[in-house]
């Protein structure tokens, strides 16, 4: 969903990495506060002294949506699912599940874990924002414990709204696939529900802007187009996950163009990649693969060398990158392509290039079969 964003530390395992948005709203937040939320509450300090608070409740924020993601984190690992990492974003917070719960039960304790830590915290913050009412703590900040209080309220309410994939709308899956038995079915409900809160929230945003609310009204339409957007990619998720169960790549891949080793790199231009248009071809010695070479490899050398430099010399050797197991599941193998940038992989079984296997023939296959199942995805 992110790109690899920067990495700031681990915590208990879990890598935790903020993507170069979340500076977009820690930005707006920290301005938002400085000059609205705090002079509206605490009426002659100076300046700089909003700004500073502004900051402080600005990282109370990063770290109250942290402690949210952590818990998803937390209870998913603990029934077994492997996650990847937290990472921070524009419009909030991921944890970044390597696979989707397998039982209704699980993905009703998973979703609602965020929101219970946020009310938790919310908890926390209320109290001592009343204890420093009674003690010397100054007002600035005891007001910076009152909105992290408030913030976390809002994160709990806001995530229990049934808009898939929000948290509500986890929960809202969990349900009817409990009482159904049918996750792709579930999803699909979940799904229309995000979508067409999408739309309100967009509808609600244009209203903002034609009544003088410029800011407000676009995060509204930014929000929701991300929650439309997101709800029709979980549910196209589940369908690719439907379409591919207990499919293996001996049923996609397809007889490879092969090339020798001993080609120039001139020879292979000329006579395969111009023919065939293929991004990566396998190199054979015989019958054994030696590797694979990629117009990638191939464009990192000087033009002016290609009559003179082998396939041999620029090739890449086989690896569990750039080779498959003909019985290997498709989805595994759409997670290799997706990890090291590659579209099309060897086919190699008992050291035998048996087939390739590219992006292209697999998507292929999966909108065949989204046309025979005559699924249309969400409205």
């Amino acid at each position: 969903m992110f790109g690899k964003g920067i990495r700031l530390f681990t915590v208990f395992g879990f890598e935790i990495k903020v993507d170069p948005s979340w500076l977009i709203i820690a930005g707006l937040v920290v301005w938002s506060l400085a000059v609205g939320f705090f002079p509206h509450y605490l009426e002659g300090l100076r300046p700089v002294d909003y700004w500073k608070l502004a900051v402080v409740g600005a990282f109370g924020l990063f770290f109250s949506i942290l402690f949210h993601e952590f818990w998803h984190s937390w209870v998913a690992r603990r029934l077994g699912m492997q996650i990847k990492g937290i990472t921070l974003f524009v419009f909030g917070g991921v944890a970044e599940m390597q696979e989707e719960p397998k039982s209704p039960q699980n993905e009703f304790w998973i979703a609602i874990a965020g929101p219970l830590a946020s009310l938790f915290l919310a908890l926390v913050f209320y109290l001592v924002y009343q204890m420093g009412l009674n003690t010397e703590l100054g007002q600035g900040v005891t007001s910076v414990f009152m909105y992290l209080a408030l913030i976390n309220v809002i994160l709990a309410v806001f995530n229990l709204i049934p808009a898939f994939p929000m948290d509500g709308g986890r929960i809202l899956r969990a349900v009817l696939w409990k009482v159904k038995k049918d996750q792709r079915w579930a999803t699909r409900i979940a799904s229309n529900f995000g979508a067409a809160f999408g739309l309100v929230l967009i509808g609600l945003g244009l209203l903002n802007m034609l009544t003088g609310n410029l800011v407000g009204g676009v995060w509204y339409v930014l929000i929701g187009m991300f929650i439309r957007f997101a709800a029709k990619t979980s549910y196209q998720r589940m369908v690719f996950k439907s379409a591919l169960e207990g499919e293996t790549i001996r049923g996609l891949m397809k007889k490879p163009v092969t090339v020798s080793g001993a080609l120039s790199l001139q020879e292979l231009v000329e006579d395969y990649v111009y023919k065939y248009h293929h991004k990566m071809f396998p190199v054979l010695d015989g019958q054994e693969v030696q590797g694979c070479i990629t117009t990638r490899q191939v464009g990192t050398v000087d033009r002016t060398n290609w009559p003179k430099i082998l396939v041999s010399e620029v090739m890449k050797r086989c690896s569990s990158e750039n080779a498959v197991h003909p019985d290997e599941d498709v989805t595994q193998v759409l997670a290799k392509m997706n990890s090291t940038g590659q579209s099309r992989m060897m086919v190699v079984e008992h050291d035998r290039l048996v087939g390739i296997v590219s992006l292209k023939d697999i998507l292929g296959y999966l909108t065949a079969r989204m046309e025979l199942d005559g699924d249309r995805g969400l409205e």
